[in-house]
């Protein structure tokens, strides 16, 4: 053979051999990939049947962990009925607050509960912030991969309002979200609670039932079957559901359709049940006998308990507990000292429960309902108002006997003169406000209402009142945001257009500061800033009422001024008007100070911040227009700014309660 065919012949053999052997390697690598694979689907198959945790409570497993993200308690206490509900059906769990949790252990649970609030903004609570961060993390860092959690099974139960839009139940599903992806096998696909009209209890208590079942038989959800709590715990085909959730992107678009909800906060109520003959004929999609209702048993019963008188469908009245003083001779509130009003004589009540804001320092701890819109079943205001008397004498009646009442004072109470729309709510939302107000009015009862400037094309139409108050709670949109917890997106803009509508008005305007330590009482120039656009007659400025421990607020004793903060801050914001307004009255005992507009209410020297109720419906009943400096009357002295009386009225008795309870104040 030649040189070069020898030659040939080796670069042939050497070609065919390299050829093989590649040939042989990429079969290897195949055949290696797919062992890999078949590896892994096998385990991953294994891993789909959940094995009962009832099975053999002998043998030894990791206990599940049940958490529960919770800012007002709503979620704690669903959480502590679930962690019953499973131990007494043998089922091994621990309850656990997030907060006292190690994330990085997560990757060894091999079952997971998670019964999650969403906050402000559509964040998570303060004791779960730091796990959602660490689930946030993890599910982005390409290091950790999307097996971390794959021996974790979980479900999720989510607690929300359809209220807040777009940050509906937001917490609940990030957290099923970043389980997911991270590898976790969701045993029950995301059930969304949403506490509107009261259905969340229901609808937990379904979701809890189903995720018993699915531990003590071992199944998963291959179906899809998933609760939403806002269809009062209707089973609904998972194929339904999408993680974006556009049906609740678009606040305006649920407006257009006339779709609003209402909430209650369950902070106390949830888990409790009620009798037959509370519940009533109530349907899941909260209807009584074929009618949106906006008083649902679970807040009937909450509100009755705390002393309210429900009349119809929508409306409230209680006794003030400044009516039962002055009835005693024991002095009178605020707008004794301020307008003359009779605290004995005077009824609160409202035409609507319903509120667009949950205030940090609501004082009704956030247990009526909220709304964006009317529309529920309407009572007559005819009904209302008499009905609302009617309550209001019975009330009455009940202080027969008690010390220092007398029968004249008690006769004087049974004919109320005077109504303060301000017991909770927005009583502004009621449609037929106006025809309310003229009930009362032909009773010859004047009417003092409170609006939380979320409506401002209701104050145009409103009629005359005899002093209308807007509730001007912060002075900048970051503050009322954070203070009002407002369910409009445009709250700041609407809260603006309500102060230009006030200053169309004819009548007494007031507006009414709510001063809370910590949270809004260094915006003097802000507040100073609002004057200009409704100019106000009146501004009250009163220290925030402690109403003791809630979970529903953040505030302690320490958000509470003095009356000596109240006075500091009326007199700097006197000042800042430049003579506009001056500090014209104070209340010591409700920290409540009055600003009053100089060239309207002072004559001669002399405040004339009081009213007289007479004139005002002689006015009303003349049907002429007319303004406030038409109605008003001479202050007394012991009500002025500075009097020694503080403003107490001196024909009343002095009385103060021993208190011994500690104070670090």
């Amino acid at each position: 053979m030649s040189t070069t065919a020898a030659t040939t012949a080796a670069t042939t053999t050497t070609t065919i051999s390299t050829a093989t052997l590649t040939t042989h390697l990429t079969v290897l690598a195949v055949l290696s990939a797919a062992t890999v694979y078949c590896f892994y689907k096998s385990r991953r198959l294994r891993q789909l049947k959940l094995p009962s945790l009832s099975s053999n409570p002998n043998r030894a497993t990791r206990r599940g962990k049940l958490f529960f993200i919770s800012q007002t308690g709503t979620s704690k206490t669903l959480a502590e009925r679930l962690f019953k509900l499973l131990i007494s059906n043998n089922l091994p769990f621990d309850l656990v607050d997030p907060k006292n949790y190690e994330p990085e252990d997560l990757h060894n649970e091999t079952l997971v509960l998670i019964i999650a609030s969403t906050w402000e903004d559509g964040n998570p609570p303060s004791n779960g912030v730091f796990l959602s961060n660490w689930l946030s993390e993890s599910a982005e860092d390409f290091r950790v991969g999307s097996l971390l959690l794959n021996k974790c099974k979980f479900a999720v139960f989510g607690v929300g309002s359809r209220a807040y839009g777009g940050n509906f139940n937001a917490v609940g599903r990030d957290f099923s979200r970043k389980m997911r992806s991270l590898g976790g096998l969701e045993i029950l696909p995301l059930c969304e609670g949403d506490v509107d009209e009261g259905e969340l209890d229901k609808a937990f208590g379904i979701w809890s039932g189903e995720v018993v079942r699915v531990l003590k038989s071992g199944e998963l959800s291959g179906n899809g079957i998933y609760l939403i709590g806002g269809n009062g715990g209707e089973l609904m085909d998972g194929s339904d559901y999408d993680d974006n959730d556009d049906d609740y992107e678009d606040e305006d678009e649920d407006e257009e359709d006339g779709v609003e909800a209402e909430i209650v906060d369950l902070e106390d109520i949830a888990g409790q049940s009620l009798s037959k003959k509370d519940m009533g004929v109530i349907t899941s999609n909260g209807k009584k006998n074929g009618e949106k209702v906006m008083v649902t048993p679970v807040i009937r019963a909450s509100l009755t308990k705390q002393g309210y008188k429900i009349i119809g469908s929508h409306s409230g009245v209680k006794i003030c507990r400044w009516t039962k003083s002055q009835l005693r001779g024991r002095g009178g509130c605020y707008k004794h000292s301020f307008y003359g009003i009779e605290s004995h004589r005077c009824m609160e009540a409202t035409p609507s429960l319903a509120c667009a804001n949950k205030c940090v320092f609501c004082w009704r701890h956030h247990t009526n309902p909220v709304g964006k819109s009317w529309q529920w079943k309407m009572d007559d205001p005819l009904m209302i108002v008499n009905s609302a008397i009617e309550e209001h004498k019975k009330m009455i009646k009940q202080m027969k006997g008690v010390p220092g009442v007398t029968a004249e004072r008690l006769s004087e109470g049974l004919l109320p003169r005077h109504c303060a729309l301000s017991l909770v709510g927005e009583p502004i939302m009621y449609p037929e406000i106006n025809s309310l107000v003229d009930e009362l009015h032909k009773r010859r009862i004047s009417t003092f209402l409170v609006t939380n400037a979320q409506f401002p094309d209701k104050i145009v139409s409103l009629k005359p009142i005899t002093q209308l108050y807007v509730s001007v709670d912060a002075a900048t949109k970051d503050n009322m945001k954070a203070i009002d917890r407002p369910l409009f997106g445009d709250f700041w803009e609407r809260f603006v257009d309500s102060l230009k509508a006030l200053k169309d008005k004819q009548q007494r305007t007031v507006y009414r500061l709510t001063l809370v330590k910590g949270w809004n009482t260094e915006d003097i120039d802000a507040y100073s800033s609002l004057f200009s656009i409704a100019n106000p007659d009146f501004v009250e400025i009163k220290g925030v009422t402690y109403c003791g421990t809630s979970a529903t607020s953040k505030l302690t004793m320490e958000n509470v001024p003095w009356h000596a903060d109240v006075k500091a801050f009326s007199e700097a914001l006197a000042e800042k008007s430049h003579g506009e307004y001056e500090v014209a009255c104070e209340h010591v005992h409700s920290c409540c100070v009055l600003l009053a507009k100089v060239d309207k209410f002072k004559i001669n020297g002399q405040w004339h911040t009081w009213i007289d109720y007479e004139k005002f419906h002689d006015l009303v009943a003349s049907g002429k227009p007319f303004g406030s400096n038409d109605y008003m009357a001479l202050t007394p002295s012991w009500a002025v700014y500075g009097a020694n009386e503080g403003g107490f009225d001196p024909e009343q008795a002095r009385y103060k309660k021993e208190r011994n309870h500690k104070s670090n104040r």
